[in-house]
């Protein structure tokens, strides 16, 4: 009888480690916003293009990076990520202009593409059995909340210490650091017999020809737009609203005593929230429709979300929005993850999540880029944010046809 593979393998470990340290950085460059708009004078749409590009690059570079590891290796493809986004944070700590910013975001984007969930994801899912796969994706995706956890007040603490080009360089040191941990990284290839018949070419085409592929690509679109433009845009949206109002706040017994620390605050506990919320769509993603589970939480989040911006904001209105929006923030990621091996197979996951994540990605850099713009048109986030809502409430009806069965399976009679 064959032995129980255990849920917490070195490959987990450390493929949750890489995630959280790639996450904490990626969530901190919202902190940013404000203090390279002041010293140079920026419109904020300038900044603003800079994380848009990063989130497009990311995008790009997510079925670049899992074809990179399916052919030459997973632990190659990840060092290759690390050494580019490392690269992009150092050279943009030196630039003064605007297009510097916007062109070395593509290196930070591919480099997150390299160290986060296409590579990851498809090596953890690889690496496990099929009774814990769902529970090792919602692990390793939950570890990217971690990363958020710390990553925006750690940035803000090292602010209050140093410029933000030194922030840029101790952020590049970090990444570099983690890749020490690589060679505990070895993951077995599980595939069936009809995985390995298959090219990835092969694949592709039968995926690209199945209307459940399409349909799960336009889903993501969504989540991507919302957490993206959250991420980059919340500290600053939160700093401006919530100023006049922090002062009389009962969150100053907690010390929250400034609108950048309840920004900071915010989006830490998103990423803290998400935590719980993750592993649990691991857990119910084992014993439920995944395509139901992903609809009710595009349905919540449009829920929650519309409800933030009908309600005047105050500092708990955005501490209880955090919480509830934190709590359904990448719960998505296991299910999508999860029903593109489940259909799809396993052999060619990390390439074909890769380009459904790229719709995410496509969402992020709308997200963001579209948050900078209106913003500097209106002064207000408030239409862009509306934006969010609808779509949301797009991602929620496009995943109800999604046939949920292995790719050649009949249709049940």
């Amino acid at each position: 009888m064959q032995a129980r593979m255990p849920l917490f393998t070195p490959v987990l470990l450390v493929g949750c480690f890489i995630i959280m340290v790639s996450f904490a950085v990626r969530a901190s460059f919202g902190m940013f916003q404000i203090p390279i708009a002041d010293e140079f004078g920026w419109l904020r749409s300038e900044f603003s293009l800079a994380i848009a590009i990063q989130n497009l690059a990311w995008g790009i570079g997510q079925p670049i990076f899992g074809a990179i590891a399916e052919k030459i290796g997973d632990r190659k493809a990840i060092v290759m990520g690390g050494l580019i986004y490392a690269a992009g944070m150092v050279l943009s700590a030196y630039s003064t202009t605007p297009a510097e910013h916007q062109a070395y975001a593509w290196l930070v984007g591919f480099g997150i593409a390299g160290t986060g969930f296409g590579v990851i994801l498809a090596v953890v899912g690889r690496a496990s059995s099929d009774d814990n796969r769902s529970m090792s994706l919602a692990i390793a995706t939950a570890a990217g909340s971690a990363g958020q956890v710390f990553g925006a007040p750690v940035a803000e603490w090292l602010l209050g210490m140093m410029s933000w080009q030194n922030v840029f360089l101790v952020f590049a040191g970090v990444i570099l650091a983690m890749l020490a941990t690589l060679p505990l990284m070895r993951a077995p290839i599980t595939a069936s017999r009809t995985d390995l018949e298959d090219s990835m070419g092969q694949i592709l085409i039968k995926a690209f020809k199945d209307p459940t592929y399409a349909l799960i690509f336009l889903g993501f679109f969504s989540c991507g737009y919302q957490l993206a433009f959250i991420t980059a845009h919340f500290p600053a949206f939160v700093t401006e609203v919530c100023g006049p109002i922090l002062a009389g706040s009962m969150l100053h017994t907690i010390g929250v005593t400034s609108t950048s620390a309840l920004g900071a605050v915010s989006i830490s506990l998103i990423g803290l929230a998400n935590i719980g919320g993750t592993l649990a769509a691991g857990w119910a993603g084992k014993r439920y429709s995944k395509k139901y589970l992903l609809a009710g939480i595009y349905t919540a989040r449009t829920i929650v979300a519309a409800l933030f911006i009908i309600y005047p904001m105050t500092p708990m209105t955005v501490i209880v929005f955090s919480i509830a929006m934190g709590s359904l923030w990448l719960a998505t990621v296991p299910l999508t993850s999860g029903l593109v091996a489940h259909i799809y197979g396993l052999r060619y996951m990390g390439t074909l999540y890769g380009i459904v994540f790229f719709s995410h990605q496509l969402g992020s850099f709308l997200g963001v880029w579209l948050g900078g713009r209106m913003y500097d048109a209106f002064g207000s986030y408030e239409q862009v944010w509306w934006i969010g809502v609808a779509i949301g409430a797009f991602s929620a009806i496009v995943h109800l046809p999604i046939r949920e069965r292995p790719l050649g399976t009949p249709n049940p009679a």
